[in-house]
């Protein structure tokens, strides 16, 4: 049968699939509009398939949170080309995907690809998307949180290959936000690996030190001499990769704990971060 020019149309821009791809599934649709956006779906699904094998190191992250910043979702979808990361169509998915994080309250990928739009499901969206740019497109990886006694900020980096999230507990102000906003930031400048000591393994600063010590060994330095290279080093690495510890990157010569501080005396709220996720495109490539 003919198939009219503004139907296929009309499907490309509802689907996003190629206009070749379009006329077909209206053909073997017999012109039923519904029946072809499921036949581009099944469409999608089998191509999905066939290119389950294929590595997908492009893509985008996003961090977003909630209008009342008591929940939070970072997730982060693969392609294969950085071209089609760049394209409106993948970033539309991305945060429709991370829309669904935050309504489903779930970074559980199984469950995830089970939850629906009102029309499709993640796995369907993936699908659709899949068939129209002929690439492989991965869910990669998501989290949800939610914050009892605080919010969440987030920053979402230039070109979307790195984001984070942070949780500061207190009241949310103004100048909290800011603060949030800040932190957040930071976390993507500088990539901490904890929030303070606490979170630093003691197995992790003794390979530290073992590694200080064989150096300091190794130029012949004397014991006591040894020791204090040793703790220094030691007390430089804490500063170095301890959020609160670290430089901030805003205002050189302030810690990220003293402008906390400062915002907490100045707003007579006690601020503190209580959580903090980074994710940077390609870090879990094995």
């Amino acid at each position: 049968m003919e198939i009219s020019l503004e139907l296929i149309k009309k499907l490309r821009e509802k689907t996003g699939a190629g206009i070749l791809d379009c006329k077909k599934a209206l053909q073997e649709s017999d012109g039923d509009f519904e029946k072809a956006i499921e036949y581009l779906r099944k469409k999608g699904a089998a191509t999905s398939q066939k290119r389950s094998d294929r590595v997908a190191k492009e893509g985008i992250i996003l961090a977003k949170s909630s209008s009342e910043r008591k929940e939070s979702a970072i997730v982060e979808i693969n392609c294969e080309t950085d071209f089609v990361a760049r394209s409106d169509s993948f970033k539309i998915l991305t945060e429709a995907v991370t829309d669904l994080v935050l309504k489903s309250k779930s970074g559980d990928l199984n469950t995830l690809l089970g939850v629906s739009d009102g029309t499709r499901t993640v796995q369907q969206l993936i699908d659709e998307i899949t068939a129209s740019v002929s690439e492989k497109v991965e869910l990669k990886r998501a989290a949800f949180f939610s914050s009892k006694d605080g919010f969440f900020c987030e920053y979402n980096h230039l070109g979307n290959k790195v984001a984070s999230l942070v949780e500061l507990t207190g009241l949310v102000s103004d100048k909290g936000l800011v603060l949030g906003n800040d932190v957040s930031m930071q976390v993507v400048a500088m990539n901490p690996i904890s929030i303070n000591r606490d979170g630093i393994s003691a197995e992790k600063i003794a390979a530290e030190r073992e590694i200080y010590l064989t150096q300091a060994k190794n130029e012949k330095k004397p014991d006591n001499v040894a020791e204090k290279i040793v703790n220094n080093k030691v007390e430089k690495f804490y500063q170095e990769n301890c959020l609160t510890e670290q430089e901030f990157v805003k205002e050189p010569g302030k810690s990220v704990s003293d402008v906390i501080k400062a915002v907490s005396k100045e707003t007579g709220i006690e601020y503190r971060v209580k959580t903090m996720v980074r994710y940077q495109l390609g870090e879990t490539l094995v």
